[in-house]
């Protein structure tokens, strides 16, 4: 008898569920797709549904790992794709579990490669997407951009053929210099392969900025010259599309590892140049920390790099735009600013993050200097790229750009054409294109160089 009414009751129980979750809104949520997003700096797992989901979590340090509860749902086909999505080059998962752990919680089970900081929140919908679950794994022990690029420079090179003269690393001993490292100089290099000697970018003799690869340096004191470069857009947010189905976050990461193969192939009298990537692969970074990375590294210049779209695909030919502290220079310059400024709407920016507020506002302290320097960097950039295209604008338009809102680093944004113009979409994919606009843009930063001289000063690493 007790029994029979334990079980009139678990049934009036589920009764009342059922009418409940009739009257607030029908049938539960599915999962529609789900992504996985690994970079250096974190790593993105998103799980996309046709209605808002609710999780909880719980952190696990030994073994590390990481047990989220989805409320409401179902294991579907698509929840069981996140086992496969995990690769096993990704630097914070070393797999994930999926389980119906009761009759309505999914429980997702991350194993870490290494102790993290979780970040799980929800987007409402927003482009092409629905509403998201993303949950952000952040390592404990983040890599210091500076110290990166001492890595990079003081990697063991081949050793030198036996009648090779030996020499010193001028670039790992002058970025040791100027951060206060001690690095082990790397053995002494061979002979220029085809592969290293294809990377120089092809000046001409007459072409300006050529004379800037080679002679004494006239800076008082040497040190290492970084261009941060920018790759638009990524992961999540995959930017324009093009009428082929062309993503922009992808052909302008080409872009950018031809310019920054460019870059750290050359020196400006004397001094060494050093590219530094805001993202070197498929993922998102938030506005705010793409400036923060180019000051992380106290970078010279900022170059982000895009490709321009529009309603219609008649628009053509490349732009260069700089800050502005006031109006847009023209509707369409404004346009363009607001519609890329929602990059971190549509890449998944957790708006609640501690802090992120006040890092938005701190980097939103432009100086007349740095956009009349911006300025001229963008009248340089602009006649080399119009040596080797359309330009869509012959001057430097003006918006208030979020990206280039350092306010003591020159920053431009560089549109290399309209990916929704069939014409210049192929022209995107051609690598002819892509490697005559990496050399205009290279022979634009020398030629800005020739005549704004990078400042011989004290630098930090705050």
């Amino acid at each position: 008898m007790k029994r029979r009414s334990l079980v009139q009751q678990g049934a009036l129980v589920l009764t009342l569920g059922l009418l409940q979750r009739s009257v607030l809104g029908g049938q539960s949520p599915t999962i529609l797709t789900v992504r996985v997003w690994p970079a250096p700096d974190y790593s993105r797992i998103t799980i996309e549904s046709d209605a808002a989901l609710s999780a909880t979590q719980t952190l696990v340090t030994s073994p590390p790992r990481l047990a989220v509860d989805i409320a409401g749902v179902t294991l579907n086909p698509a929840l069981k794709e996140l086992v496969a999505k995990v690769k096993a080059d990704d630097p914070n998962i070393d797999g994930i579990r999926v389980g119906q752990y009761s009759a309505d919680v999914v429980r997702l089970v991350i194993d870490l490669k290494q102790g993290v900081r979780p970040q799980v929140f929800t987007l409402a919908p927003v482009a092409a997407y629905q509403h998201r679950l993303v949950l952000d794994l952040y390592p404990l022990h983040n890599i210091d951009p500076l110290d990166a690029l001492v890595a990079q420079i003081a990697q063991p090179k081949p050793a030198p053929a036996a009648s090779a003269p030996t020499a010193s690393d001028p670039l790992g001993e002058l970025m040791a210099q100027r951060l206060g490292k001690t690095v082990q100089p790397p053995a002494p290099a061979g002979p220029a392969t085809p592969a290293t000697a294809a990377a120089a970018p092809p000046i001409s003799a007459g072409s300006p900025g050529a004379n800037l690869t080679q002679g004494p340096s006239y800076l008082s004191t040497d040190r290492l010259i970084i261009i941060a470069l920018d790759p638009g857009h990524g992961g999540e947010d995959p930017g324009a599309i093009g009428p082929g189905g062309t993503q922009e976050k992808d052909v302008v990461l080409k872009l950018a590892f031809l310019l920054r193969d460019r870059i750290n192939a050359a020196s400006v009298k004397g001094a060494p140049m050093r590219a530094f990537l805001t993202r070197d692969a498929d993922y998102f970074v938030p506005l705010h920390v793409r400036v923060q990375k180019a000051r992380r590294v106290q970078a010279d210049l900022f170059v982000s790099l895009h490709a321009d779209a529009f309603f219609t695909p008649e628009p053509q030919g490349a732009s260069v735009f700089a800050l502005s502290q006031g109006g847009a220079s023209s509707s369409a310059a404004r346009w363009m600013a607001a519609k890329e400024n929602k990059a971190d709407l549509i890449g998944g920016l957790n708006v609640k993050a501690k802090g992120i507020e006040l890092q938005s506002t701190l980097l939103d302290m432009s100086t007349t200097a740095q956009i009349v320097d911006s300025i001229k960097l963008g009248g340089t950039l602009l006649g080399e790229v119009g040596r080797v295209g359309k330009l869509h604008k012959g001057q430097v338009e003006q918006a208030s750009f979020a990206v280039l809102k350092a306010p003591d680093i020159p920053s431009v944004l560089v549109e290399a054409a309209f990916i929704s113009n069939p014409a210049e979409e192929r022209k995107l994919n051609s690598e002819g294109f892509q490697n005559q606009f990496a050399d205009a843009l290279m022979r634009g930063l020398l030629g800005y160089f020739g005549k704004n001289p990078p400042l011989s000063r004290s630098r930090t690493t705050g």
